[in-house]
């Protein structure tokens, strides 16, 4: 499956990892200026924008999220969240191709992603008229460029691929006019978030990407940028981004990788997750969250080799179904606490793959017809989370 795939690069970087501690970081990152302590990091800000970022296990009061909220009509909430799980975003993209073919996709007031659900979110949260362009990403073979080894390099620098190609795809296709049409939906109340992973801090970031946006900045199209490629790049296997902050009068550069490290899907900040308090979405009378996860949740047996990088690899496969399950369950407990109505879809099948293609086209068209076809067939949706719905 597509998460072994992926995590046997994770693997690889977690070889890798060791080989750089031994032989010391990479020069060129060691002479930025970095955070000075842990004080430092909690107080920074990204110059110029505001109120743009928190902290997902932040302590927010109800008010303190107003902000943040939508401000869309009272009546009806609908969330949209995007997983991770690299080429597996295929899926979402067959979904949500499938539900503006049926002609019943609401217009979400809220759209979170996470990793490869980041690179997804934009497109979905400004709706139909951008399908088009998620199913070329995912479907045409585009992504195959996303595997460019830096070896030997790779094994001594700070990631095993270039990020050369991912940032050219997310430049050539988020562009100024993308920028403006979701500035203009930030305006009409609709939220759009994206999480990285804060490396240095160990915390969960969710960046408001409309807020970004909308602020009129020159820099704010390759903050926007720089923000959905440090969501997508798992650490090791891809280079951190490097985002200027400024704590105190002095400025330095943040680390942020993987959206994914911290969470594989972003729900809401824990301190609202904690809350008894019904209210904080808002007085409204329905409130439907539609969570994709890009990723199989139901076990996959596969026969492991007794090798390192193996074990590895499908030690981690498990820990992103363990993490992933364990965000559903507390989101499932939430919706019920609140009223909320809680939909899933997952990917339910296991589907042939090649662990060295891991962006391989015709794996990608696999998922993509299965969030197609379960949408149309009507079973995609389930109510509660699903965990160990074995296919024998």
């Amino acid at each position: 499956m597509r998460s072994v795939k992926i995590s046997v690069l994770v693997g690889l970087a977690a070889v890798v990892a060791t080989v750089v501690w031994f032989q010391g970081c990479d020069p060129r990152i060691a002479e930025m200026d970095r955070p000075l302590d842990a004080t430092e990091a909690e107080k920074a800000a990204i110059a110029g924008y505001g109120e743009i970022r928190i902290y997902r296990d932040a302590r927010v009061a109800a008010g303190d999220v107003r902000d943040w909220s939508p401000a869309t009509e009272p009546d009806g909430l609908d969330v949209l969240m995007i997983s991770g799980g690299g080429a597996g975003g295929a899926f979402s993209v067959g979904v949500l191709s499938a539900w503006s073919a049926a002609g019943t996709r609401p217009q979400f007031d809220v759209v979170t992603g996470v990793s490869t659900g980041a690179l997804i979110a934009p497109f979905a949260f400004l709706g139909s008229a951008h399908d088009d362009t998620l199913v070329h990403l995912f479907t045409s073979g585009v992504a195959d460029d996303l595997v460019a080894t830096k070896f030997p390099v790779g094994l001594i620098g700070s990631s095993l691929l270039r990020s050369t190609p991912m940032r050219r795809i997310v430049e050539d296709f988020i562009t100024p006019a993308i920028l403006q049409q979701v500035a203009a939906q930030h305006r009409e109340g609709r939220r759009l978030l994206v999480l990285t992973t804060n490396l240095d801090t160990q915390r969960a970031v969710v960046w408001n990407m409309g807020a970004i946006a909308n602020s009129g900045r020159p820099d704010a199209l390759k903050l926007f940028q720089d923000i959905v490629i440090a969501s997508a790049s798992i650490p090791g296997v891809y280079p951190a981004v490097m985002i200027e902050a400024k704590s105190g009068g002095r400025r330095f550069q943040e680390m942020h990788s993987d959206g994914g490290s911290t969470s594989q899907v972003l729900i809401l900040p824990q301190a609202i997750l904690a809350s008894t308090n019904p209210l904080v979405l808002g007085k409204r009378q329905t409130v439907d969250f539609h969570v994709i996860v890009n990723n199989a949740l139901i076990p996959e047996f596969a026969t492991t080799q007794n090798r390192t990088l193996a074990v590895i690899a499908r030690a981690y496969s498990i820990l992103l179904k363990s993490q992933t399950q364990s965000e559903l369950a507390i989101l499932y407990n939430y919706a019920k606490l609140t009223g909320a109505r809680f939909h899933l879809a997952t990917i339910d099948a296991q589907v042939p793959y090649s662990m060295l293609d891991p962006f391989n086209a015709s794996y990608m068209q696999a998922v993509y017809d299965l969030g197609y076809a379960g949408f149309l067939a009507g079973n995609l949706w389930k109510d509660h989370p699903v965990f160990a719905d074995r296919r024998l």
